[in-house]
């Protein structure tokens, strides 16, 4: 008797052969060209490489504030666009982008109040979401009563409002200093586990992206191309003791590795 089969999981994001240009006065640019890529859902992805080699573009892509010029893109078997319309996707920034005169409440329920959700239903929610970012006290501080790093807690509850089932995130923690940086490392292991939210995370960080991910996707300088796709392998416990482990190094020292080769193969083809 044959075992049935189980049909595979539509991929939280899909991209086939890639492109976007950039026209100009002069000649066009080449942001990114033949870029194949899957992240399975609750996977977490970071991707890294050299400043202008695409990373944020990828990311502006997937999350349709841009459109590809060539190639294919999907969301959860989704065109980019219907997957916004959808809220299938949450996205952050290196910069919170709160709203100043909104509380920390305010500003994570304004994504349920542009769509309508009742106001029971919102406030449950936020209060869900402070708990899970650990800002119950703060709930009704305004975003100058906050530090860096609690605005960015918020920017990520925000984010979570609406229960996307992918999250975008931009250099989130580029602007803060090492030890706020690390915990929100953490912190997001955690709420990405607690979520099941797939993520794709930009970073110029090494140790950040082995810390936080499964895969690390290396892209080249432009036009940016994917080079090398990293597995990490470290398991779901990410605590502080995993940055002292010879396991950690290793995929740091593979990373490192991946993104100098990049380097000397494009010295070569000059």
């Amino acid at each position: 008797m044959s075992t049935p089969s189980t049909a595979p999981e539509t991929p939280a994001v899909l991209a086939r052969d890639v492109g976007k240009v950039f026209p100009t006065s002069g000649a066009d640019v080449t942001a990114l060209t033949g870029v194949d890529l899957d992240v399975a859902p609750g996977e977490f992805v970071s991707l890294i490489g050299p400043s202008g080699c695409g990373k944020s573009t990828l990311l502006r892509l997937i999350a349709d504030l841009d459109g590809a010029t060539t190639g294919e893109l999907q969301i959860f078997g989704k065109a980019a666009h219907q997957a916004r319309i959808d809220q299938d996707y949450g996205i952050a920034f290196q910069q919170a982008g709160l709203l100043p005169w909104r509380t920390v409440a305010g500003n994570i329920a304004l994504p349920l109040e542009l769509h309508g959700t009742a106001k029971p239903s919102r406030d449950a929610r936020v209060q869900e979401l402070a708990d899970l970012v650990g800002l119950s006290d703060f709930i009704d501080r305004y975003p100058d009563q906050l530090s860096g790093g609690m605005q960015q807690r918020v920017a990520i509850a925000r984010a979570l409002a609406a229960r996307p089932r992918l999250l975008l995130m931009d250099e989130p923690f580029g602007a803060l200093d090492e030890m706020t940086r690390e915990y929100l490392q953490s912190e997001l292991t955690r709420i990405a586990a607690e979520t099941g939210a797939a993520v794709v995370f930009v970073t110029h960080s090494i140790p950040e992206a082995v810390f936080l991910s499964d895969r690390v996707v290396v892209m080249s300088p432009r036009p940016g191309r994917i080079t090398e796709i990293v597995p990490i392998g470290l398991g779901s416990s990410r605590g502080e003791d995993l940055r002292e482990s010879p396991a950690y190094f290793e995929r740091v020292t593979a990373v490192r590795e991946a993104l100098h080769g990049t380097k000397v193969e494009r010295a070569n083809e000059r």
